[in-house]
């Protein structure tokens, strides 16, 4: 995980085109740690997910294509972004954030 990414807020999972779980910052570590934490790494995203989020992920490493959504959990509102990452220009997999948000977010429209 580079440097800047550590201790950033917010969790963040780092995927290879195949599913393989690469990275996880200290926020994606405990948000999984019931899951196993930084023991994930080098398991596959697939066998983490229950249907139909498997479906969809499937989707996304093989389309390439960014996916966008809000959840709450545990009473706690965030923004899901999942979106792919290159190497080289080469797809080389799937990007996560998740972002924890405040009930009321306000929202600009800039010109």
């Amino acid at each position: 995980m580079t440097e800047w990414s550590v201790e950033l807020p917010l969790a963040v999972t780092v995927c290879d085109a195949e599913g393989t779980l690469l990275e996880m910052n200290e926020a994606a570590r405990k948000t999984f740690a019931a899951e196993g934490g930084e023991a994930l790494l080098g398991t596959n995203i697939l066998e983490c997910h229950p249907q139909p989020a498997r479906d969809t992920l499937l989707r996304l490493l093989g389309e390439q294509k960014s996916n966008v959504y809000t959840i709450t959990k545990n009473g706690c509102k965030k923004m899901i972004y999942q979106t792919p990452w290159y190497r080289d220009g080469v797809f080389a997999g799937l990007v996560e954030f998740s972002l924890p948000l405040p009930e009321d977010v306000p929202h600009f429209v800039r010109h």
